[in-house]
């Protein structure tokens, strides 16, 4: 996870003044060849996901994070149709697919929630590393 998403759960934490109960739970790494379509999967437990604004971030090394969907707005203007996002309440998931992954795609995946009723309570997973295998 990136050392910004640290520090933003720490802040957010001491504002609220309360140990977080939820859990965000998503795979350390992952490895795929180009082409192929890669799911990552984040499981919330202590909240429900369906009750959740969630989010899906992608990170390079030495870049800035990218916010690639959200439950609230979708996919931001700029992010390639093969990224999307989907909430699954059934199994209190939020899922990021990356339909032909390409080279580009190596990266860190990170999921995001906040609480629907406070905007002090966000949660993040502690991110997946993508790596592609060469052909």
């Amino acid at each position: 996870m990136g050392d910004w998403l640290r520090v933003l759960s720490a802040l957010l934490l001491c504002l609220h003044g309360t140990t977080a109960a939820v859990t965000l739970t998503q795979p350390s790494s992952i490895s795929s060849s180009p082409g192929n379509t890669v799911k990552i999967t984040c499981t919330m437990s202590g909240g429900s996901i369906g009750s959740s604004y969630t989010s899906w971030y992608q990170q390079k090394p030495d870049g800035a994070p990218v916010l690639l969907w959200s439950s609230s707005y979708g996919k931001p203007q700029g992010i390639p149709d093969r990224f999307s996002g989907s909430v699954d309440s059934g199994s209190n998931a939020v899922h990021l697919t990356i339909s032909g992954v390409q080279a580009e795609d190596a990266a860190d995946y990170s999921c995001g929630a906040r609480d629907g009723s406070s905007p002090y309570h966000f949660f993040f997973g502690k991110g997946s590393e993508l790596s592609l295998k060469r052909k």
